[in-house]
């Protein structure tokens, strides 16, 4: 991999949407498919989704992001419970134990408090906090989660086509009723690092679950590491690899996969690990998650041929996603504990997952 590839998937949706996936539709998902295999991260155009649902979006969130911390606070995480809603401030969220460089507002799909996942009690299920200032974000963050849980839906029609299992798989057994949660992050700008551990505003790590729809500004900043082999053998960028910076394309979204579609495929689709750079400018970033459903088992998924070696070894943190069993609710729980120890404790968490 030198570049992220950049696939049209305009034709998918077009075939998808009148409910006959042909020959267009299956040669997208053959694109999505190998991008999958070979790299774990592509970036979509022709998705259909308004450009100025987003630019309204970022410019929203910049208003926000400028706000007093005092009036942000109004809308703090610590106020959310188990729902796991609000605003952190720079340095509030940890990534392998390292804080931050950002502030950032956690959201999800909306649900009344009479919804049945909220009345059993499901962490991250429940209402947004939204700000009273600016007014608009909140309705505007909610058309963007309804385009991009519907976008998410027609990617992983796609990826069910690639790997053989057929466009409907993943909605009858994995994502009937995905997990759907959203964040807006704020990237402060700083002229220099003062050390090593200020260059990152976020380290190196994989998101945890099936898809990460990110739309990011102009600023850039997002690296993906490129080249490191599961079986251990040298490419021509040494066993470990290289970092590669994901070009901003206007009005796109960078797609990429998650431990859960990793582990459910036997390691044929790559989790690749990825990190954010310090900005020189404030950076605006809005991350999608489209995951599993909370009860979905996790399972490899019936594929034919030998999956590829373990990649254990040559895993950022060192673990094998080969080891995960259990729920996506239970594994999911298990990382954000880490991601907010205090505000997991105060939550009560561990009490009903």
């Amino acid at each position: 991999m030198t570049v992220v590839p950049v696939i049209d998937v305009a034709p998918l949706l077009e075939e998808l949407t009148a409910g006959a996936p042909g020959a267009a539709a299956h040669r997208v998902a053959g694109e999505i498919d190998a991008a999958c295999r070979e790299v774990g991260f592509f970036t979509v155009v022709g998705h259909g989704i308004d450009p100025a649902l987003f630019d309204d979006l970022e410019r929203l969130a910049r208003e926000f992001f400028a706000l007093p911390e005092d009036e942000k606070a109004e809308v703090a995480m610590s106020r959310g419970g188990r729902a796991w809603r609000g605003w952190f401030p720079v340095g509030g969220e940890l990534t392998s134990g390292m804080p931050d460089h950002k502030e950032g507002l956690y959201l999800g799909a909306e649900l009344a408090p009479d919804d049945p996942r909220v009345v059993r009690g499901l962490p991250l299920h429940g209402p947004n906090l939204f700000p009273a200032r600016p007014a608009e974000l909140g309705p505007t963050i909610l058309r963007a989660l309804d385009e991009l849980t519907t976008l998410g839906h027609h990617l992983v029609a796609a990826i069910g086509m690639g790997l053989g299992l057929g466009p409907g798989w993943f909605d009858e057994h994995l994502t009937a009723d995905p997990v759907v949660l959203f964040r807006i992050f704020h990237y402060p700008a700083a002229a220099a690092a003062r050390s090593a551990e200020d260059t990152w505003g976020v380290g190196e790590h994989t998101d945890y679950g099936l898809l990460t729809l990110l739309r990011q500004d102009a600023t850039g900043g997002l690296q993906v590491r490129s080249g490191a082999r599961p079986d251990g053998s040298e490419g021509s960028e040494g066993s470990e690899g290289r970092w590669l910076d994901v070009e901003p394309v206007p009005d796109a979204f960078v797609c990429n996969l998650g431990d859960m579609l990793d582990r459910m495929t036997g390691g044929r689709y790559r989790a690749t690990a990825h990190r954010v750079r310090v900005p020189t400018a404030d950076r605006i970033s809005c991350p999608f998650f489209f995951d599993p459903s909370w009860d979905a088992e996790v399972r490899e998924l019936p594929l034919a041929g030998e999956p590829p070696p373990d990649d254990r070894a040559h895993r950022w943190d060192g673990t094998s996603l080969r080891d995960l069993d259990g729920t996506y609710g239970e594994y999911l729980v298990g990382k954000v504990e880490k991601v907010f120890p205090g505000l997991a404790d105060d939550a009560g968490f561990l009490d009903n997952r």
